[in-house]
């Protein structure tokens, strides 16, 4: 499996030749889904499962917290789930970008 052409912009700091779809699913999703277009949504949600993708939430921080919040509701997730809606990483993200 590979990343479609028109998607390699969102993996300018990553070798996309390197790159293996599968055997780094949460990151490829965390950042077509964070930093995408349309396109990079409908393909996430063609390649993967939805339940890997309701993985990356709660598994990872790296979301804005607006992207999460929508995909909370779109894909049923407790918010109290998701990490990077927790009050600790609310936090500390305040610190370092207080906007």
């Amino acid at each position: 499996m590979k990343i479609p052409k028109s998607l390699h912009r969102y993996f300018w700091d990553v070798d996309i030749k390197k790159l293996d779809p599968l055997e780094k699913s949460f990151f490829v999703i965390n950042r077509l889904l964070d930093k995408g277009n349309v396109e990079a949504v409908k393909w996430v949600r063609k390649t993967y499962s939805r339940k890997t993708i309701s993985d990356t939430f709660t598994t990872m921080r790296g979301y804005q917290p607006k992207v999460a919040s929508f995909w909370s509701l779109f894909l049923n997730i407790p918010q109290e789930k998701i990490i990077c809606l927790q009050e600790p990483y609310l936090s500390r993200r305040r610190m370092h970008w207080p906007y």
